[in-house]
C-alpha cells in the first residue's frame, strides 16, 4: 500500500505540475486509476496528510469528489465496492481540523455528494457525527464540522422524490432545535464581540452565524409541510425580524472599510432570502408574517428610518418581498367572494389594512422622487461610456438582482392593483413640472426624468386618464425640439415615453410629425440621445405602422442616420441592437428599401469579419441579411458573393461557431434560395453541409426540408444529379425509425421531387418506393403516412406510367403475386382509404391517375371501374363550383398563365420561389387537366373499346346514386 500511495502521489504531483510534457502523461494515469480497486483511498490519504503539499492535496480533493459522481452509485459500471465505501465514508468523518479553507470546503461538497446517495440509509451516523463535532471546544474544528453540515443539508434539501422529502423532513425536525440555539448563541456572541471591540473573535462568530443560517434556511423552507403549526419554526421566523434589525444596525455602525461589512451584508441578504424563499413555498404558512414583513420592509426602504442603515441589495430582496405580496395569487379572494378561501380572504384583509392611501401615497412618491432618479453614478457612465449607459440590460430576471429595475417591476405591480390611488399622485407630479425645466436646475429635470419614467411604465393603465396627444402637442414636442446640452437627459426620456405610449393611444395623423423628431434626434450630439432615437425607429414605426406610405418619405434619411450610428457604436451589444432596428426597418418597409441599402451591403462583410469573436453580434448579421435577402429579392443574387460564405459557415456542424449560428444560417439559406433567380455553383455546392445536419436530427430538421424542397423548384436536374443518390440514401436511414409526422416531412419531399421532375425524380429515390409501395399494400394505420403514400404513387401513376410498370412488376415478385392481382389490391386499398386523402389536389390527383387506367381491357381494372368512378365522383364535388347564372360546373383547381397573383400593400410579394411554383403548377395535370373532361373523355373511350351493351354491363356495377351524380357533373358535355 505504501508503494501504491507513493505512486499516486508521485504522478498527482507531476499533474499539478505547469510542464505539459509532465501533465499530460499524468492525468491520462490519473483516468486510467479511475475505476481501479484502492485509488480513492489512497487520495483519501493523501488528502488527510497536511504536510504534503497543498495543490497535490486540492488535486486529490478533485479527483475523490469527481469519482464520487461517476463511480459512487451501486449500478455504475466499475462502481466502488461496499467495503471500501464503508471504509472512505468512516474516514470522511474523522478530521475536522483542515487547516486550508479552499480543500476543507471542497471536501464539505464531497460529503454533501455522497451523503445524496447513501444519507441517512447507508450513512445514518453522518449526522449525529457533525452535530457532536459542532461542540467540540476547538474553534476550527467546530467551523469545519459545520461547514459541512451547511452542504449536506443544502444538498439533502435538494432532493424531490417523495421519500427523500420525508426523511428530509423528520431530519428537520429532529435538529431544528438544536440549529436554531446555535444560530442564536453565534449571533448573540458576534454583537457582543462587535461591542466590545473584540473584532477577531466577532468576524469568526460571523461565519459560524453565516453557516447556521444557511442551515436554518433550507430546514425552515423545505423541512416541514405544513410550517405554521410549528412553534419552533414560526418562532424563528418571527425571531428573525429582530435579528435582521441588529444586523442592519451594524451595517451602520461598523462602516464599509470594516472587516466585517462584507459578512454582515451576506447575512441581512440571506434573512431576507429565508423570507422569500419561505413566501414562495409555503405562501399559506407565510399570511401570519405578511404585516410584520411589509411593516418592515417600508419602513426601513420607504421611510427615514432606513437611512444609512440599507444597501443596494437589501433594497432590491424588500422590494421583492412587497412585490411578491401583492401579487400573490394565494392572497387574492376568488371572484366569487363565496367561493374564497378563509385564509386568501384573510391576507387580502392583511394587504388591504396595510395599503392605506397614505401608505401607497408615500411609497409612490419614494420611489418616482428617489429610487428613479439617475444617480450620479449612471450620469457619470453617460458621459464616460455612453454605449454601456444606453444599452443597459433591464430585461429578463434583472429586477430579481438590480436596483433600477425592481424599482420598476414594483411600481408596475401597485399601479396594477392601485390605479385608482396612484393615478391622481402621479398625475399631480406631472402636473407641477409643466413647460420646459430649468437646464441650471438638475434637480427639477431629473426629477421631470423620474416622472416621465413613471407616465411611460405605467401607459396601460393610464389610458382612460391622460390625453396623451394634446399633452404631445401641447408639451412633449416642445421638449423633443429644445436643443440645449444638457437637456439631453430630457429629450431621451421624452424619446422612450413616446415609444411607450405608441401602441396605447397616438393618433395616426402625428406620425409624420414623429419622424421629423427621430430624423432630428439621430443627430444629436449625444450618443445615448441618438442611440434612443435609433432604438425608437424600430420600437415605435414599422412595426406599428398601420400606413406604411406614411414612413417611406423618411426612410432614406433615417436608414442612412441609422447606418451612419451603427459605424458610430463600438459595442458588439450596441451594434446588435441597431442591426435590429435596422432589420425592423427593412422588414416593414419591404421592396422599397433597395435604393437605400447599398452601404449597408459594403458595410456587413467588414462587420462580419470583425466580429469572429462575438458570435451573438454574427446572429444579429444574419438577421439583418434574411430581411435583406427578402427586401432585394432576385437582386440578392448580387450579395452571393459575401452571403454563401455566411451560410457555407454557419451551417456547417464541424466549425464551431455553428453552436450559436445555425438556427439563423438555416433560416438565411431557406431565403436565399426562395429569392434566388437561378442555381449557380456556388449555392449547389453548400448542400454537402447537408447530410451532416440531417443526421443530427435536431429541431430544424423541417428547416432542412423546405431547403432540399427550395433545390428541388429552383433545378430539379442539376439538384438530383448531384445529390440524389445521397439524399435518397439520407432519407432511407431516415425512415427506418422515425415518427409518423417525420416520415411524412420526408416523403413530402419526395413527392414535390416526382411533381417536379416525374421521370429523374422516380429514377432517384427508386430505392425507398417498394416500401411506399408496401404501405399502401399492407394499409398504412396513419392516415397522414397513407395519403402522403397515395400522393406518390399518384405521381408515378399518372406521369410516369412505364416506371409504374416495373415498379408493379418488382413489387408483384416480393409479394409472389401476379402483377395485375396486385394491381387489384392497390386500387381495393386505393378506393377504401381515399377518406385518409383530405386535400382537394391529392384527391383530384388520385382520380386522374386511376383514370388514366382506361380504357382498359384488362380485368381486374374492370373489375375495379366501380371503385374509379365512385373515387372520380368524390373529387368532382371536392373540386367543380357551380355558376349560378349558367348552372354550368367548373373545376376551381385549373389555373392558367393570365391568373397573375395580386397582393395588397401589407402582403409580401411573391418570391422568386412563388414565381417557380406558378410555373409549375402551369404544368401539373392537377392544374391544367379539368377532371371534369378527364372523366367523360375516359368514359367514352372505355365506352368505345367496350361498345354501348358491355359499358352498360360495366356502368350498372356502379351505385344508382353516384350515376345521377355523376350525370349532373357531366350535364352539358
Amino acid at each position: 500500500m505504501d508503494l501504491q500511495v507513493s505512486v499516486v502521489l508521485q504522478v498527482l504531483s507531476q499533474a499539478s505540475s505547469q510542464d505539459s510534457a509532465l501533465l499530460k502523461p499524468a492525468e491520462e494515469q490519473l483516468r486510467h486509476w479511475e475505476n481501479q480497486s484502492g485509488f480513492y483511498s489512497i487520495l483519501q490519504s493523501i488528502f488527510n496528510n497536511h504536510v504534503l503539499d497543498v495543490n497535490v492535496r486540492w488535486l486529490a480533493v478533485l479527483y475523490f469528489k469527481n469519482g464520487i459522481d461517476r463511480y459512487w452509485r451501486r449500478g455504475a459500471p466499475n462502481a466502488i465496492s461496499e467495503e471500501e465505501k464503508a471504509s472512505l465514508r468512516a474516514g470522511l468523518i474523522t478530521n475536522f481540523n483542515e487547516p486550508v479553507h479552499q480543500i476543507a470546503t471542497q471536501i464539505a461538497v464531497l460529503i454533501a455528494k455522497v451523503a445524496r446517495l447513501d444519507c441517512p440509509r447507508q450513512w445514518p451516523e453522518l449526522v449525529p457525527v457533525l452535530l457532536e463535532a459542532i461542540k467540540h471546544p476547538d474553534e476550527l474544528h467546530q467551523h469545519r464540522a459545520l461547514l459541512t453540515l451547511t452542504h449536506v443539508i443544502k444538498t439533502l434539501a435538494s432532493k424531490r422524490l417523495s421519500a427523500d422529502r420525508a426523511l428530509f423532513q423528520h431530519l428537520a425536525s429532529s435538529i431544528y432545535s438544536f440549529a436554531c440555539s446555535l444560530w442564536n448563541h453565534h449571533t448573540d456572541t458576534f454583537l457582543q464581540k462587535i461591542q466590545t471591540g473584540d473584532s477577531h473573535t466577532a468576524l469568526n462568530a460571523l461565519e459560524h452565524t453565516l453557516l447556521s443560517l444557511k442551515v436554518l434556511r433550507k430546514l425552515t423552507v423545505n423541512g416541514f409541510v405544513e410550517p405554521h403549526q410549528n412553534g419552533e419554526v414560526m418562532g424563528f421566523l418571527g425571531v428573525l425580524f429582530d435579528r435582521l434589525r441588529q444586523f442592519l444596525e451594524c451595517c451602520g455602525r461598523v462602516g464599509a472599510a470594516d472587516a466585517c461589512r462584507e459578512k454582515l451584508e451576506k447575512i441581512v441578504v440571506l434573512c431576507t432570502k429565508v423570507f422569500l424563499d419561505f413566501l414562495e413555498t409555503h405562501p399559506h404558512s407565510f399570511i401570519p408574517l405578511i404585516q410584520r414583513s411589509l411593516e418592515f420592509s417600508v419602513s426601513f426602504v420607504f421611510t427615514e428610518q432606513g437611512d444609512g442603515l440599507v444597501f443596494e441589495r437589501f433594497i432590491v430582496q424588500c422590494m421583492n418581498l412587497i412585490k411578491m405580496i401583492i401579487k400573490n395569487e394565494a392572497y387574492r379572494p376568488a371572484k366569487n367572494v363565496e367561493d374564497s378561501k378563509a385564509e386568501s380572504l384573510e391576507a387580502h384583509r392583511i394587504k388591504s389594512a396595510f395599503f392605506t392611501h397614505a401608505t401607497l401615497t408615500e411609497i409612490c412618491k419614494r420611489l418616482v422622487s428617489k429610487y428613479f432618479l439617475l444617480t450620479q453614478e449612471e450620469l457619470t457612465m453617460w458621459e464616460e461610456d455612453p454605449e454601456s449607459f444606453a444599452v443597459e440590460e433591464t430585461g429578463g430576471d434583472s429586477w430579481k438582482y438590480s436596483l433600477r429595475p425592481c424599482t420598476e417591476v414594483l411600481f408596475l405591480d401597485l399601479f396594477h392593483n392601485y390605479s385608482q390611488i396612484l393615478t391622481p399622485v402621479l398625475l399631480d407630479m406631472v402636473h407641477t413640472l409643466r413647460g420646459l425645466s430649468n437646464v441650471d436646475d438638475s434637480v427639477q429635470m431629473l426629477m421631470k426624468d423620474s416622472v416621465y419614467n413613471a407616465v411611460g411604465l405605467a401607459a396601460y393603465e393610464l389610458f382612460d386618464s391622460v390625453d396623451f396627444d394634446q399633452w404631445f402637442k401641447n408639451q412633449l414636442l416642445m421638449e423633443l425640439q429644445f436643443n440645449h446640452c444638457r437637456y439631453k437627459v430630457i429629450r431621451r426620456r421624452v424619446m422612450w415615453l413616446v415609444g411607450q405610449w405608441i401602441s396605447v393611444k397616438f393618433k395616426s395623423e402625428l406620425r409624420p410629425l414623429l419622424y421629423e423628431i427621430i430624423l432630428s434626434l439621430l443627430q444629436d450630439p449625444d450618443l445615448v440621445v441618438r442611440y434612443r432615437g435609433g432604438d425608437n425607429t424600430e420600437a415605435q414605426y414599422p412595426l406599428h405602422l398601420q400606413r406604411t406610405d406614411q414612413f417611406l418619405p423618411y426612410v432614406e434619411s433615417i436608414f442612412a442616420l441609422l447606418f451612419q450610428l451603427l459605424q458610430q457604436v463600438t459595442e458588439c451589444d450596441s451594434k446588435m441592437q441597431i442591426l435590429h432596428v435596422i432589420s425592423c426597418v427593412i422588414e416593414r418597409v419591404g421592396m422599397q428599401i433597395r435604393p437605400y441599402i447599398g452601404c449597408l451591403v459594403q458595410y456587413l462583410p467588414l462587420l462580419w469579419k470583425q466580429s469572429e469573436e462575438h458570435n451573438m453580434l454574427r446572429c444579429a448579421i444574419l438577421t439583418t441579411l434574411i430581411h435583406l435577402v427578402k427586401g432585394l429579392g432576385a437582386e440578392s443574387r448580387n450579395l452571393y458573393p459575401f452571403l454563401l460564405p455566411v451560410i457555407q459557415l454557419s451551417t456547417d456542424v464541424s466549425q464551431p461557431p455553428h453552436v450559436y449560428l445555425l438556427e439563423d444560417g438555416l433560416e438565411l439559406w431557406l431565403v436565399t434560395l426562395e429569392n434566388s433567380p437561378a442555381l449557380t455553383p456556388e449555392l449547389l455546392r453548400i448542400f454537402q453541409n447537408m447530410s451532416a445536419l440531417l443526421e443530427m436530427s435536431t429541431e430544424n430538421v423541417r428547416t432542412c426540408f423546405q431547403i432540399i424542397n427550395s433545390y428541388i423548384y429552383l433545378s430539379v436536374t442539376d439538384f438530383l444529379q448531384s445529390y440524389g443518390e445521397a439524399l435518397c440514401r439520407s432519407f432511407c436511414e431516415f425512415l427506418k425509425d422515425i415518427t409518423a409526422e417525420g416520415q411524412v416531412q420526408v416523403l413530402k419531399v419526395v413527392e414535390i421531387a416526382l411533381k417536379v421532375s416525374p421521370v429523374l425524380a422516380s429514377h432517384m429515390f427508386q430505392p425507398l418506393l417498394p416500401a411506399v409501395f408496401r404501405g399502401v399494400i399492407e394499409g398504412e394505420r396513419y392516415p397522414v403516412v397513407m395519403s402522403t403514400y397515395l400522393g406518390i404513387i399518384g405521381r408515378i401513376l399518372l406521369q410516369n406510367s412505364s416506371f409504374f410498370s416495373s415498379l408493379l412488376t418488382q413489387m408483384a415478385m416480393e409479394f409472389n403475386q401476379e402483377p395485375e392481382q396486385l394491381l387489384g389490391n392497390l386500387m381495393e386499398m386505393w378506393v377504401d382509404r381515399m377518406d385518409n386523402i383530405t386535400q382537394p389536389e391529392r384527391r383530384k390527383l388520385s382520380s386522374l391517375a386511376l383514370l388514366s387506367l382506361l380504357p382498359s381491357d384488362n380485368t381486374v381494372v374492370q373489375e375495379k371501374f366501380c371503385g374509379i368512378v365512385n373515387i372520380c365522383v368524390e373529387s368532382l364535388h371536392d373540386v367543380m363550383t357551380e355558376d349560378p347564372d349558367t348552372g354550368t360546373f367548373k373545376d376551381c383547381m385549373l389555373v392558367s398563365g393570365g391568373d397573375e397573383p395580386t397582393f395588397s400593400d401589407d402582403e409580401e410579394p411573391p418570391t422568386e420561389q412563388d414565381k417557380r411554383r406558378k410555373r409549375l403548377a402551369l404544368e401539373d395535370p392537377v392544374h391544367t387537366v379539368s377532371l371534369q373532361q378527364g372523366v367523360y373523355e375516359k368514359l367514352k373511350l372505355q365506352q368505345g373499346m367496350m361498345g354501348d351493351q358491355g359499358f352498360q354491363s360495366l356502368m350498372e356495377t356502379v351505385d344508382t346514386e353516384i350515376i345521377h351524380q355523376l350525370q349532373e357533373f357531366l350535364h352539358g358535355l
